[in-house]
This record gives structure tokens, C-alpha cells and sequence, in this order.
């Protein structure tokens, strides 16, 4: 579809004060038809298309490890297809992000889509900052999938709670931070929010430090979902305190060192 017939994307979402409040007492909230289906349908297309064309994974998912049988994760998809770029830098997902974090606007980090195929595994528990160079209370990412999904196709679940106390963990993705967090969750007392189903253009939201996981795909149907990453204007480059976030401050905030004001050409302000 030509990307002049794409729909625009720029109509603001209703969001109401206890959906604000919810994602802030919970770091995490879920906001039906954030894209109308028909959105999400133009929408899917660019998308499948460019992950199709950028993914390089070709083993068996029964040659991959944990995080490689969770899911096809392409990053960035923006910077590829303009058609992906109208999405990932609309101005109604933007304002969502903006109101929930309650700054005046936001910058992209970046997209990743995140496809799991028939058959996928599980994602295991996980904190995204704990991969940012950046505060992680003040970015989130919107998790909307681009088709109907149930649980059973690889539904997200968070612990409610668990991003107030910052970092919880210095494991990456994998089945080691699965049993961290498996017991770290109970000893905390933090009740875990369990997946639903979602119509495409549905949408979660949650905070840098907010513990989520997906579970596997059962299903027949490759799960296709889309993520944008944002981040509260003004916010300042961190030093990094792992190598995954030295290799998120190459990759993401290109030209960037600590002590930067995060605003490389790669993470436009975006329109709300």
C-alpha cells in the first residue's frame, strides 16, 4: 500500500486519569483499540513485509536457545520502510506515551517487532531497561499486536508493582532470569497479572522496570506484534552498567557518550 494511503495516525487516544493511574501504580496498563483493526491491518502489512526481508534467523526452532525460540525480533524497522516509520512515529501512540509518563512529549529509542511462530517458546521474566542506558522509570514500551491474539498465541503477563524498585535483576533474557524471577515475584508478594486476549490494535504499556514474560505459542498462527520504545524528552545519557547497555548506547543513541542529553538523530521528538 502506498504510504499516502495509510491511515494517518494522528487522531489523539481518549486516555482516561485512572488508566493513568493504573499504569502508574501497576508500571503497566492495557488500552483497547489504540489502532482501530483497520489500522492495524493497513499496518500489519509494511510491517510483515520488512521483518521478512530483515530477519536473519533460519535455524529450526529446535537448534535455538531460550531466547532464540521466543521470538523473530527485528529492530528498528523504521529506519527500513516508510510505511513502518508512520507507525512507529505516530503522534496518537506518541501522545499515549507522553500522558502516561506525564511529560510534554517523547523521543523514539526504537521499534522492534516481535513474531513468535507456531511452536515459539516462552520469553522468559525480564526488565527492557535493564538493556537501557537511559532511566528506565521514565520510558516505556507499547506492546500492540497486529492481529487477534489469546494467550495461548504468546499473551504478555507483568508482576504488578515491580517497577518501583528500579533494577531487580542483572541477568539478561533467559532461563536463568525466568527462575530469578520466579522466586524473587513470590517473595515480594507482587501478584502477576496474567495474559488476555486482544483484538489487533489493542495495546499494553509498561515501564522500563516493570517484570514481564510472554508465554509460548501454542497456537497454529505466528503471533505478530509490534513495540515502539520511548523515552521522556530531556532525559540524559547514562553510563552503562553492563554490556548490553554500552551495546544499546552504540546501536540506539548513536554519537552519544554519558552525560549527553539523549537526542541523537536517531530518537526524533515526536509530535503528541
Amino acid at each position: 500500500m502506498p504510504t499516502d494511503l495509510l491511515p494517518a495516525l494522528t487522531t489523539a487516544y481518549p486516555i482516561g486519569d485512572d488508566d493513568v493511574a493504573a499504569y502508574r501504580a501497576n508500571g503497566h496498563v492495557r488500552l483497547a483499540q489504540v489502532a482501530t483493526e483497520e489500522e492495524a491491518a493497513a499496518y500489519r502489512r509494511p510491517v510483515a513485509a520488512t521483518v521478512e526481508r530483515l530477519s536473519t534467523e533460519t535455524r529450526p526452532l529446535a537448534e535455538r536457545d531460550s531466547y532464540g525460540m521466543a521470538f523473530l525480533q527485528v529492530m528498528n524497522l523504521w529506519r527500513h520502510d516508510e510505511g513502518v516509520a508512520h507507525f512507529v512515529t505516530a503522534s496518537r501512540f506518541a501522545g499515549v506515551a507522553a500522558r502516561l509518563l506525564g511529560v510534554p512529549r517523547v523521543r523514539l529509542y526504537h521499534d522492534q517487532a516481535l513474531f513468535k511462530e507456531p511452536g515459539g517458546g516462552y520469553t522468559p521474566w525480564h526488565q527492557d531497561a535493564m538493556y537501557w542506558p537511559l532511566d528506565g522509570s521514565r520510558c516505556l514500551t507499547m506492546w500492540m499486536p497486529l492481529v487477534d491474539i489469546t494467550p495461548a498465541h504468546g499473551g504478555l503477563a507483568f508482576a504488578s508493582g515491580s517497577h518501583v524498585d528500579g533494577p531487580l535483576s542483572d541477568i539478561g533474557i533467559s532461563d536463568a532470569s525466568e527462575e530469578h524471577f520466579d522466586r524473587l515475584l513470590p517473595e515480594r508478594g507482587l501478584a502477576v497479572d496474567e495474559p488476555v486476549a486482544m483484538r489487533a490494535g489493542d495495546a499494553s504499556f509498561h515501564s522500563g522496570w516493570t517484570v514481564h514474560k510472554a508465554l509460548g505459542n501454542t497456537s497454529d498462527r505466528m503471533r505478530e506484534v509490534m513495540t515502539v520504545i520511548w523515552f521522556a524528552d530531556g532525559l540524559d545519557v547514562l553510563e552503562p552498567a553492563n554490556s548490553a547497555q554500552a551495546n544499546d548506547l552504540a546501536s540506539w543513541l548513536p554519537g552519544l557518550a554519558p552525560g549527553d542529553v539523549a537526542a541523537a538523530e536517531a530518537n526524533p521528538l515526536l509530535p503528541r
